[in-house]
């Protein structure tokens, strides 16, 4: 049975002792949470981070803070189709906890980038790359296994992790001091590195592992495995994963149109497939007498892009709640996409063939790859040999560009390379690209 009662807890990180009143203010500590992670530095950097295209021209195309906002605003609204079912069938008392829900999902959706390195999940890979087949592998030796899963499977999901819940040099403990309960919603994948079979997919570096074990013990989370630390999911990730599937894939397509990679019919097709001809009758003759307001495509195009998302935000909600009513818990990871009914399974399922295919594999997505590798590769072989050898002149120069709070006091080869790391990832794509061409000499501060 899930425990709602400790899963909902208003805890916060590195503040443990105090208890927080709400009386001067409108706002609940859940809503505090989200105002703290928008007004903080790591999101704002997201508007120069790539989403999937490149930071725009003369169309403007999303990008990770873009990106963030809405998949906030479609969790908002799955939390509060969710509260509002549990609060008709579950313990009175427990009404209150359950009005949090879309509180915590938006917050947790606000913040599930934050980890994601510049150039789009190409920089995830790129960092990951550098140390199973780059300059990176000959630290290989110098790091626990475990350790050094940690840095070959790299995984932006832990990464925002470590972002939130990090004392970085001259911060304070606890990082972002976020609640229990949407720090443990943000982990998709509650288990360490050396679960992930050689993929980015886990949730928390061995830097953070006790951190997160001992917010998963206060929650009450099911622990499946000591050796390596395994958990079930906290459930309110399942929103928060759902959100963000719903707005990426949805609005990828959006995008291809805006930049003419998808024709209007094309995208047209791919949004009506979500609607069945019978049962969603009434739905399709709304579209149909809206659009006669409409001629502009891309006008057109974004309304059929609010339907979907609708549905698909109900659909999802109620995958969810069928869940929590049959009272039990599932060790396996079953995101609510795969469960979603006909027509919408079989219509993401095309939406996810055409964008492999047409999308992903774009020109353009493909050279911002490219580019991603050579230029994070490249920032982390300069950067980690300054810190590990950081007597010669060209690395105490090279430290000197490292701001203070990523120039850890962990001595160890592990902390040395997580400082750099936590260094690179941060960066904004621009950044990161000036910064290459200043360290390559390929350009000159001040130089046109």
């Amino acid at each position: 049975m899930i425990n709602w009662d400790t899963l909902i807890a208003d805890l916060r990180l590195g503040l443990e002792d105090r208890i927080f009143q709400n009386d001067d203010d409108i706002r609940s500590i859940f809503q505090r949470d989200y105002d703290r992670i928008i007004f903080s530095s790591p999101f704002r950097r997201l508007q120069d981070k790539t989403q999937v295209f490149p930071l725009p021209g003369s169309i403007f195309v999303h990008n990770r803070l873009t990106h963030s906002l809405e998949v906030a605003s479609v969790g908002r609204s799955l939390g509060n189709l969710v509260a509002s079912a549990m609060k008709n069938s579950q313990d009175p008392q427990l009404q209150n906890r359950f009005g949090e829900i879309g509180s915590i999902v938006s917050a947790a959706c606000l913040a599930h980038d934050l980890g994601n390195p510049p150039f789009g999940h190409s920089g995830e890979y790129a960092i990951a790359d550098f140390f199973k087949r780059g300059g990176g592998a000959k630290y290989q030796h110098e790091v626990s296994e475990e350790q050094w899963s940690d840095f070959t499977c790299f995984e932006g999901n832990a990464n925002a992790f470590r972002v939130l819940s990090h004392q970085f040099t001259g911060k304070r403990n606890g990082g972002f001091a976020l609640t229990y309960s949407t720090l443990a919603s943000i982990v998709k994948y509650p288990f360490e590195s050396s679960l992930a079979g050689g993929k980015p997919k886990f949730g928390f570096f061995q830097s953070e592992k006790e951190l997160f074990r001992k917010i998963a013990t206060q929650l009450g989370m099911v622990q499946l495995s000591e050796s390596p630390l395994h958990y079930m999911r906290h459930p309110l990730v399942y929103l928060v994963e759902a959100a963000d599937d719903i707005c990426y894939q949805i609005m990828d397509v959006e995008d291809a149109h805006k930049l003419k990679i998808l024709t209007y019919s094309e995208t047209e097709a791919l949004f009506l497939n979500f609607f069945h001809p019978v049962q969603d009758k009434a739905t399709l003759d709304n579209i149909a007498a809206n659009l006669t307001l409409v001629s502009d495509a891309n006008e057109r195009i974004a309304y059929f892009r609010a339907m979907v998302i609708g549905k698909l935000t109900r659909e999802c909600a109620t995958q969810f709640i069928s869940r929590i009513n049959q009272g039990t818990e599932d060790e396996r990871i079953i995101p609510l996409f795969y469960t979603l009914p006909e027509p919408s399974k079989s219509a993401m399922n095309l939406v996810k063939e055409v964008s492999l295919e047409k999308i992903y594999n774009d020109r353009a997505v493909v050279e911002i790859e490219i580019a991603g590798y050579k230029i994070l590769g490249t920032l982390l072989e300069a950067f980690i040999t300054a810190v590990v050898e950081p007597d010669s002149f060209l690395s105490k120069k090279l430290v000197s560009l490292i701001p203070s709070q990523y120039l850890s006091t962990d001595e160890t080869m592990y902390g040395k390379i997580q400082s750099v790391v936590d260094f690179v990832a941060g960066m904004t794509d621009l950044f990161a690209l000036n910064l290459y061409r200043t360290i390559t000499g390929m350009e000159l501060p001040g130089i046109a």
